[in-house]
């Protein structure tokens, strides 16, 4: 995604970009399973900060409402827990604070208000200064947050881990654990997050889209608008290295021993790989040594299957008892969890009218990034228990499924690392553990000069719209680097993207 959105920046401000891409298709973590005849979204698959693309749209002459057709979802989450309790969120504050009232009573949606009071001016405050600005180091940072935002910041407790903080927040457990989800975007654990993570959820109730044609339609719109300014793509080629001669990237080095000859190239994969010198030992310098824990990994399954009982919306949560332990077998004990908790994304719902037969289905629990160890955490009979937990943890709240085998496609922490290089699986780069951990990301520049990045694992952050938002800051770096104006038009790609 990210280098997709630096590669339509910049070919559009007249720059000649070459799109070096290992997969046969385009889109980062975007893809889609096939079943049945049917396209099932097996990445990401909620789609936020609309303005992100809108801006981006605008920046090379056309419109997100004429590339895309999206509709807004009235209902931007739908939570289960087994003792027969539900809570709907929803596009409409009023109807959120409404629906908290009737689920867990009046006190408590007073402090859903006031939580959201915060998380408004969490994101308000630091949505110019971080989202939309290269890295900063912290001194830079708090500058430039000036008095309000430092003000907030004290309040908010900087140095307040995410589950400290939303047990000042509420009292009804149901809503600290539906709340602590939120750390899972970032591919980290409430219990290490820093509390100025709780912004995630602002992010949500400013809205969620969906896509017709699936979130691959995104990335298929991107390189369509690509290609019409003049991008090249060079699909199931993985790039062998990243040339750097007298200190500078100078090009890539293709598996035949072509050399693709550059002034600039973005690095697009996890700063990982980087890391361990899978793209030349050369360029192990240029993202900073590890400093804290790889980020959350999962185990999905594409399913298509008939769903009875409980009413499915499109992104559903099914909660687990003990919510400690998830992401103590996590993090700690690096195994598969005894007592997950089960997303869904039901991708033929979301309209409002009821579906009947077969549907496709996204269902994901979150596991630890081990793919590249051998010491048995993957092993299939472990992965076969998961998923009995998993499935039963649905039941248990009331959603049946029949599952077979011939319609469901399992995906591990295995298969995300060989897709990933270097990662062990991990989604979200490093995970965002500790108050100064947003300031360990590699930023768009890196240090050797005319090699830049972006990805999800870089500044600032995981997920579409930010692995987009670090697209467009490398190529606002590289236009600032070449003199040519406008901070607002440019950005570069996939695996690595060149550019003669």
């Amino acid at each position: 995604m990210a280098g997709l959105v630096a590669a339509l920046r910049l070919a559009h401000q007249g720059l000649q970009v070459t799109v070096i891409e290992r997969s046969q298709v385009a889109g980062g973590k975007i893809r889609a399973q096939e079943i049945d005849g049917q396209f099932i979204d097996a990445g990401p698959t909620v789609f936020t900060m609309k303005w992100v693309f809108a801006e981006l749209m605008a920046s090379v002459g056309t419109d997100l409402d004429r590339e895309l057709q999206l509709s807004q979802l009235s209902v931007i989450g739908r939570h289960f827990w087994d003792d027969g309790s539900a809570l709907d969120l929803f596009a409409d504050a009023k109807a959120s604070e409404a629906a908290v009232e009737m689920f867990a009573g009046a006190a408590e949606a007073e402090r859903f208000r006031k939580f959201c009071e915060m998380t408004s001016a969490l994101y308000k405050h630091l949505e110019a200064p971080f989202i939309r600005s290269q890295v900063k180091n912290l001194p830079r940072f708090m500058l430039s947050l000036g008095p309000k935002g430092l003000a907030l910041m004290a309040s908010v407790g900087p140095t307040r881990t995410m589950w400290d903080s939303l047990g000042r927040h509420f009292s009804d457990p149901r809503l600290r654990q539906l709340f602590g989800r939120y750390a899972t975007y970032c591919g980290s654990s409430p219990w290490q997050a820093p509390a100025t993570l709780n912004l995630i959820a602002q992010v949500e109730m400013d809205g969620v889209w969906s896509v017709q044609g699936g979130m691959t339609a995104l990335a298929q719109c991107l390189v369509r608008l690509c290609k019409q300014n003049g991008v090249q793509f060079k699909y199931n080629t993985e790039c062998q290295e990243i040339l750097v001669k007298d200190g500078k990237a100078v090009g890539v080095l293709l598996p035949d021993g072509e050399v693709e000859k550059a002034d600039v190239v973005i690095f697009n994969g996890d700063a990982a790989a980087l890391r361990q010198g899978l793209l030349g030992e050369k360029t192990c310098r240029a993202v900073p040594p590890r400093t804290g824990q790889r980020s959350l990994s999962a185990v999905t399954w594409c399913v298509s299957a008939k769903a009875r009982g409980i009413k499915l919306d499109r992104h559903n949560l099914f909660f687990g008892r003990d919510y400690a332990s998830e992401f103590n077998d996590i993090f700690t004990r690096k195994r598969l969890p005894e007592d997950p908790t089960l997303y869904v994304c039901a991708q033929d719902r979301g309209t409002g009218l009821d579906f009947e037969g077969p549907e496709r289905m996204l269902c994901l629990v979150n596991a630890p990034a081990v793919g590249d160890d051998d010491d048995g955490a993957l092993a299939p009979e472990f992965l076969d228990k998961l998923q009995e937990r998993s499935f039963q943890r649905a039941k248990d709240c009331g959603l049946q499924m029949s599952l077979e085998t011939q319609h469901v496609v399992r995906s591990t922490p295995r298969q995300f690392h060989q897709r990933f290089p270097g990662t062990g699986g991990a989604l979200y780069g490093q995970a965002t553990h500790g108050w100064l951990s947003i300031f360990s990301r590699p930023g768009s520049i890196s240090p050797i000069p005319g090699l830049y990045l972006a990805g999800g694992s870089v500044h600032p952050g995981p997920g579409v719209p930010m692995a987009a938002m670090s697209g467009r800051l490398a190529a606002e770096a590289i236009m600032e680097n070449l003199g040519l104006t406008s901070r607002f038009h440019m950005e570069g790609t996939s695996g690595g993207t060149s550019m003669q």
